[in-house]
């Protein structure tokens, strides 16, 4: 019989009898590889992550809340029919030939080594309680990082003509390719940076306190692989509505020890925003296998009263893959044209693209009919200009120094009020990224935006 790894297993559909089989053997002969993504589920005396959220009791409040209060995640056992190739499915719990959401928390494999299909949400999730403190949590991360050397530091820039709004408190946004951390031990192999500054032990407060300190109110996160012992009871306990999407076929599962599949994680903070629907794809599924997914949400705004429709994606990384790359943007942007309605909806895409402005996949969400434009652009002199660079890093390959991460706005419905500066060469230091102070090979992208009083409407 052929010899199936857990990747390959990932590719096959589900209920063919000779993959179960060889499932079934891989389970036996080395079950550590195929059910480590889950053994943080299955393992309830799993130690705490900071001082003030005890595990024990987000354990316990979560038995207390509805299921979706912590997370939003399709659960591929809850998946039965796909529709036509761009048509949301609404959920409808039980009728044939429509898919189903699972907001349950059950240790399932399929769940998380499952191909990811278009999967709508129309129901609300509950709201979160706040159970944590945010100084109390950076006081936490502070004394976890006393060894550390200073942060990286950074300023707020303040774009001529955008004068924060009178009227409206600022929605802030932060994008961040975090780096998974079965990626960063395992496989990236940055030359220049030591393993004791990538233990997870103090990296996780790294990563931490940096969103702590911005205080977004949209978060988008790339390369999450502890989303459910890390990312998902600290925010959720800050009131942050969680939604994780995992690869199909994570290279993070490759990696010995790996806490499961790394995927794209949107949070939106609860007091700003009502989560009115959610949809979680599979990239361009229909031309080539793609192991890339994204997040949509509709959200409404609850000073203004007005919607605004967010996504977040990871798109593929290495060159030689910008036709995909582009395939996978035409499927995002197909997706993004009927969530918002033409450009009736203001409309947020967070990502790490993987591609430089010169690339035909940046070309495509500049010149689209969504009348999209990169906030940070706003930090060049002209305002036309991409920064010089989103990550920078060292491996055995040499140096390498791109801009591939943006934050792209509907300009005609929103506008930026400030934008988060980045570091100079000199700050980052001669290693380069990730680092003793900065905890991922790309910098985080943060913006101040709001809603245009009087709306221009794009025809």
């Amino acid at each position: 019989m052929t010899k199936y790894s857990p990747v390959q297993l990932c590719y096959a559909k589900r209920g063919d009898p000779i993959v179960l089989t060889a499932a079934i053997l891989v389970m036996i002969q080395a079950p550590g590889r195929l059910c480590s993504a889950v053994r943080h589920l299955a393992a309830g005396g799993a130690s705490s992550l900071l001082s003030s959220v005890k595990r024990t009791e987000v354990l316990q409040k979560r038995s207390e809340l509805p299921a979706p209060l912590w997370c939003h995640t399709v659960c591929a056992d809850c998946v039965s029919m796909k529709p036509a190739r761009g048509t949301p499915a609404t959920v409808s719990a039980g009728s044939p030939g429509t898919r189903t959401v699972c907001s349950s928390m059950a240790s399932s494999t399929s769940r998380l080594y499952s191909s990811l299909p278009h999967t709508l949400s129309r129901t609300p999730l509950s709201e979160p309680e706040e159970l944590g403190d945010r100084d109390a949590l950076l006081r936490d991360c502070e004394e976890a990082l006393q060894r550390r050397p200073a942060r990286l530091h950074r300023s707020f820039v303040f774009p001529k003509g955008h004068a924060p709004s009178k009227y409206q408190q600022p929605i802030r946004v932060m994008q961040w390719n975090i780096l998974a951390q079965a990626l960063g031990e395992g496989q990236d192999n940055f030359i220049h940076c030591s393993a004791d500054a990538l233990n997870w032990a103090e990296r996780k407060y790294l990563i931490l306190e940096e969103i702590l300190t911005y205080e977004p109110d949209i978060l988008c996160l790339q390369e999450v692989d502890h989303y459910y012992d890390t990312f998902s009871p600290v925010l959720a306990s800050l009131g942050y509505y969680c939604t994780f999407q995992p690869k199909p076929c994570s290279p993070c599962l490759e990696v010995d020890g790996n806490n499961g599949p790394d995927g794209c994680a949107l949070f939106v903070r609860h007091s700003r925003f009502l989560l009115e629907e959610s949809m979680s794809l599979q990239l361009a599924p229909a031309t080539l296998f793609s192991n890339q997914v994204a997040i949509v949400q509709k959200l409404r705004c609850r000073d203004t009263d007005q919607q605004l429709c967010v996504a977040v994606t990871h798109l593929k990384a290495r060159s030689g893959w910008e036709q995909l790359r582009c395939a996978q943007g035409s499927d995002l942007l197909r997706i993004l044209e009927q969530a918002t309605e033409g450009t009736h909806i203001p409309l947020l895409v967070c990502g790490d693209f993987n591609a430089e402005p010169s690339e035909d996949v940046y070309r495509q969400f500049a010149t689209s009919g969504l009348g999209l434009d990169s906030a940070c652009k706003l930090l060049s002199a002209d305002s036309q200009s991409e920064p010089p660079y989103t990550t920078w890093k060292i491996r055995p390959s040499g140096e390498s120094c791109h801009t591939l991460d943006y934050i792209w706005y509907s300009r005609g419905t929103l506008r930026v009020d400030a934008v988060l500066d980045f570091p100079t060469e000199e700050q980052i230091g001669p290693n380069r990224l990730p680092s003793y102070n900065y905890p991922s090979d790309h910098l985080s992208l943060v913006c101040d935006i709001s809603f245009h009083e009087e709306p221009d409407r794009l025809q």
